[in-house]
């Protein structure tokens, strides 16, 4: 099993060993600073720490990360050059499989302008993007990023995430990934399950989202074992356990 995005920073080594001892051999952490961030050394330090710490760390405990590194929405105070100087360097380097996540929370103008640059640097070099959605106001901000996003990269390389049963009919008509996040005050299986029952499971990625907030480490072997539980066929369930996200990251070739 593949859990499609998480955020190791905040999740101990114990909480690595269950996801493995669970069935999830590849999990895919991406960046997010919860905290106020005063300089962009802050931010890039953070990056890092992903980068070299925490894959270092989930390997002690059987559990392979993926990296993916960008300026999340709530983090785009910050002066980003120095940030975006890195990325051509991790993504030329191979050490990041996509740039993540990224997106909109509040609809600023700065975070506009950072959500496009980073789009603008995915094309520049034929990388994957990770597209977060906030808790509130999502209809809203996926009117914007469906908006914003044709115009600075094709959307067969971004992943849409965050997606729950109220905004899936704005985002399924597109060519992007969808990201189910099965999460504690964001969306249950009963309801993941749900949209797979009526779409299908050739355009979805699953995931924890785990990060500082509730989350359930366990929530993508749960969501998969209740699908096995109830007679899905396992070449479906396949799909949105891994081959899914092998396929659009690519990990096979890694």
């Amino acid at each position: 099993m593949i859990d499609t995005h998480m955020h190791a920073d905040s999740r101990s080594g114990e909480d690595f060993e269950k996801m493995y001892l669970s069935g999830i051999d590849t999990a895919i952490t991406c960046s997010y600073y919860p905290y106020k961030i005063e300089h962009e050394m802050i931010l890039l330090n953070h990056l890092n720490r992903i980068l070299e710490l925490d894959t270092s760390r989930a390997k002690e405990h059987g559990l392979e990360l993926k990296v993916a590194l960008g300026i999340h929405p709530t983090n785009s105070n910050v002066n980003p050059e120095k940030i975006f100087e890195m990325l051509y360097q991790w993504i030329e380097n191979e050490q990041i499989i996509a740039i993540g996540e990224i997106g909109l929370e509040d609809l600023t103008n700065t975070e506009l302008n950072i959500f496009k640059q980073q789009l603008d640097i995915a094309d520049e070099t034929k990388s994957k993007v990770i597209i977060h959605t906030p808790r509130k106001n999502k209809k809203e901000v996926i009117a914007e990023i469906l908006k914003i996003l044709p115009q600075h990269l094709d959307e067969k390389q971004a992943v849409i995430d965050h997606i729950n049963p109220k905004v899936i009919k704005d985002v399924i008509n597109t060519d992007c990934m969808l990201g189910l996040t099965v999460q504690p005050q964001k969306m249950d299986k009963t309801e993941a399950i749900s949209i797979l029952d009526e779409y299908g499971f050739d355009k979805f990625l699953l995931n924890s989202d785990i990060s500082n907030k509730p989350s359930d480490p366990l929530s993508v072997p749960k969501t998969i074992r209740e699908l096995q539980k109830k007679g899905y066929e396992k070449k479906e369930i396949a799909k949105i356990s891994h081959k899914n996200a092998e396929n659009f990251f690519n990990l096979n070739n890694i």
